[in-house]
């Protein structure tokens, strides 16, 4: 009983002690004291407190699937390797037989090709078509043939490739009458030389099913021993082509000095008789030349020559060849006489003398060649015609003094 008694009293002395303060704070007003005035209220001041938050936790790191595993590849064994056969014997080679090809030379200047269509590396009038091909010969010659006969019924063209080579080097103009005789030979062949004359020629032809016109022109200028000789073919679209020869005056004709050709280049041969030899700027070998030499175009005239000093002495089927140069390389050319034929020609219409040109092998050029007396035997007309059937033709369109 004595310890419960002591926190009650406790408790009523506090409440009496309230009450009491209480009282005092109620009756201070009504008593008229004075109270002082408070104090100006104090500068606030703030003051910030930084919380520091915790660290986030860290996250939980997912678990990843494991990567499947590789698949081994499957290793197959190797096949057992096949045995090999045994080696067969070597087969003897079989001879392989290779044909012979012949190569046509270029066409020339006056060839059945325009002049922009032809590919000359020989440019020359009335060029041969083919070139023989040199083939091994047997181990055995055949035995010696005697020499047949020459009749006066017996073809001249024969008799003329049967002439030797020394024959055409110590004799390069052979002439040959048609019952075989040679000409007498202390009878010089006697020339006599055209006026000076400017020709103009149309020109037609076919060259590889393709018909084609042209113009030429040929001019001819004797005087003072020396000679200058042009001829120049022009095609529309196609270019020109262009021959020139130039030399001495002679009692025996017309002894060139230099030939030249020239279309897309110029080639020329260079005559050193006393030497004996041609030379070419086409770096080909020397040919051997006598007196009475001709190049391509020298040849017409010096036939002009001939004919007007002494048409009587031609009958018809004599045969004359000259030693004829290019600007490559040099060859047998032969001509054979024929007979007075009209020609009905741009110019107008002409009696003319007839020659044709001989083959000299079996694909050469075909070609024809008329000389009118009344131009002092100058060409009127030239025909050439190949093995393939490609032709041109040039007939005297006009005839003046340069």
């Amino acid at each position: 009983m004595r310890m419960a008694s002591k926190p009650r009293t406790l408790i009523m002395s506090i409440c009496a002690a309230l009450a009491g303060h209480a009282l005092l704070l109620q009756v201070l007003p009504a008593s008229g004291l004075a109270v002082a005035k408070p104090a100006a209220p104090a500068a606030i001041s703030m003051q910030t407190r930084s919380l520091q938050l915790p660290d986030p936790p860290a996250p939980t790191p997912v678990a990843q699937a494991p990567e499947p595993a590789k698949a081994r590849p499957v290793i197959q064994p190797r096949p057992a390797p096949k045995p090999k056969p045994p080696p067969a014997e070597p087969a003897e080679p079989t001879p392989t037989i290779r044909p012979v090809e012949l190569k046509a030379p270029a066409p020339d200047v006056l060839d059945t090709q325009p002049p922009a269509l032809q590919e000359p590396e020989e440019p020359a009038v009335l060029e041969s078509q083919s070139e023989p091909v040199v083939t091994a010969q047997a181990t055995q010659p055949p035995p010696p043939q005697a020499p047949a006969e020459a009749g006066p019924e017996q073809d001249q063209a024969a008799v003329a490739g049967e002439a030797s080579t020394e024959q055409e080097s110590t004799q390069p103009v052979l002439v040959q009458f048609p019952d075989g005789r040679p000409w007498p030979q202390d009878k010089r062949l006697p020339v006599q030389f055209p006026d000076p004359a400017l020709l103009s020629f149309t020109v037609t032809g076919q060259a590889k099913g393709f018909n084609y016109s042209a113009s030429a022109q040929l001019l001819w200028q004797p005087g003072n021993g020396r000679y200058l000789a042009r001829q120049e073919i022009k095609a529309f679209l196609l270019g020109s082509r262009s021959q020139t020869s130039e030399g001495l005056l002679t009692r025996q004709g017309l002894a060139p000095t230099r030939f030249a050709d020239k279309g897309r280049r110029e080639q020329a041969a260079h005559f050193e008789f006393e030497q004996g030899r041609v030379r070419f700027s086409a770096n080909t070998p020397d040919a051997s030349i006598a007196a009475g030499a001709q190049d391509r175009l020298s040849v017409f005239l010096q036939l002009a020559a001939l004919m007007a000093a002494a048409p009587q002495d031609y009958p018809a089927g004599t045969q004359i060849s000259f030693t004829t140069v290019s600007a490559k390389s040099a060859s047998r050319w032969a001509f054979k006489v024929g007979g007075l034929e009209l020609l009905n020609l741009p110019m107008d219409n002409l009696q003319a003398l007839r020659l044709d040109k001989l083959p000299g092998e079996k694909n050469d050029q075909k070609a024809s060649l008329w000389l009118a007396p009344s131009l002092q035997y100058l060409p009127a007309r030239i025909r050439l015609e190949q093995s393939n059937g490609d032709w041109v033709d040039l007939q005297l369109q006009d005839h003046e003094q340069p």
